[in-house]
């Protein structure tokens, strides 16, 4: 068996990408930080790291200091060198930044080994399924009644098998409206969820529930702040709606503890939140122990083919105008394709992203370790 080659090098940039519908008037843009890992037989990868809002210019200098400096030198293999990076950075706490930054280097790795193989993203970890549902979501607490409505059209003429609403509003019975309506529009084959960005307690959570539960909700999720485990175990106890969490959930620890506590019957971890593919796939694993489906969060072109390798069958998140390739940031054809509801995973060796962004507004562009245009 031939060595594995080893990292040489580690280049990073990041982006300002103006978001089609803005998230919000504080949140009209999203930062998309990508990442190349050289190894000394030539081989090359490509990740990426992304923040919605803040954290994107810690996360590059993450990455050219302390990752890069960290990893030159080590083996070309995501999972001999995970473990060994995350610990370098745990001083700089377990979670958050920290692990934002190291999904860059993780994807980077994995894209180099996968493309080695001449294989896919989902071919070169274990494809168990060739197409999974799809859910159309939005980001649409701040929408009018019409335009939330507008988009609920859509998504019934996509023939999406389930979607997603904001709810939180300070005004209960709003919320009842807008969900009512929503159900009116996709009617009662259609799978409904909603989701409360952890703007509920635990009493707010319980007559918010009590409330939207006539409208034969698959899953309520965030009801309550992540950190709350206690809140949410309480929560589940009274509640009949299934609970979803685990977007801001960072490692793969405080999904072990959500899961052995009893906390929620569905977990969604962002790939690039909590730290890359190495421990999106542990989680899941771990997950599956506990019987407990993994719906992964945003980023529809990755998540969409892991969401093909994982043990249980799940659904994916897709953000209205928000995918890599209707920003465009990446050229065609994207790794995955959705059709009649469902995603499924096409293209080329690796994880099928080819990057271009050198139309938009560039942070830091001067650093001595900025990669050059591609």
């Amino acid at each position: 068996m031939s060595e594995l080659p080893l990292i040489t090098e580690l280049r990073a940039r990041a982006f300002r990408v103006p978001l089609l519908r803005p998230w919000g008037p504080d949140r009209p843009v999203v930062h998309v930080v990508t990442c190349t890992v050289s190894a000394d037989d030539g081989s090359t990868g490509v990740g990426f790291s992304w923040t919605p809002t803040i954290g994107a210019r810690a996360v590059l200098s993450l990455l050219r200091h302390e990752i890069r400096d960290a990893l030159i030198g080590l083996p070309a293999h995501p999972q001999a060198v995970w473990d060994r990076l995350w610990w370098h950075l745990h001083e700089g706490g377990g979670g958050g930044l920290t692990t934002i930054a190291l999904a860059g280097a993780d994807l980077a790795l994995w894209d180099l080994a996968a493309v080695g193989a001449g294989r896919t993203l989902a071919d070169h970890i274990g494809r168990r399924r060739d197409r999974v549902p799809v859910y159309g979501s939005g980001i649409n607490l701040h929408y009018t009644l019409d335009e939330l409505c507008e988009q609920a059209r859509r998504w019934r003429d996509l023939g999406y098998p389930a979607v997603k609403v904001k709810v939180g509003s300070p005004d209960l019975g709003r919320d009842v409206e807008r969900v009512g309506a929503v159900r009116d529009i996709v009617g009662p084959e259609v799978r409904l969820m909603v989701d409360a960005n952890q703007r509920w307690n635990l009493p707010g959570a319980r007559r918010a529930v009590a409330a939207l539960s006539r409208f034969d909700l698959h899953w309520v999720e965030e009801p309550l702040p992540t950190d709350d485990v206690e809140g949410y175990v309480r929560l589940r106890e009274t509640v009949d709606v299934p609970i979803a969490l685990g977007e801001n959930v960072y490692t793969t620890y405080q999904f072990r503890d959500l899961l052995s506590r009893g906390a929620c019957d569905i977990v969604q971890p962002n790939v690039v939140r909590v730290g890359g593919i190495t421990p999106f796939l542990r989680i899941a694993e771990l997950a599956a122990t506990f019987d407990v489906p993994v719906a992964p969060h945003l980023l529809i072109e990755l998540s969409g083919q892991l969401a093909c390798c994982l043990p249980l069958p799940s659904m994916v998140e897709v953000v209205e105008d928000a995918s890599f390739a209707e920003l465009g940031v990446i050229e065609a054809p994207a790794p995955i394709a959705v059709e009649a509801g469902m995603v499924s995973p096409r293209g080329s060796a690796g994880l099928g992203l080819r990057f271009c962004l050198d139309a938009f507004e560039e942070l830091d562009p001067l650093d001595p370790l900025a990669l050059p245009p591609v």
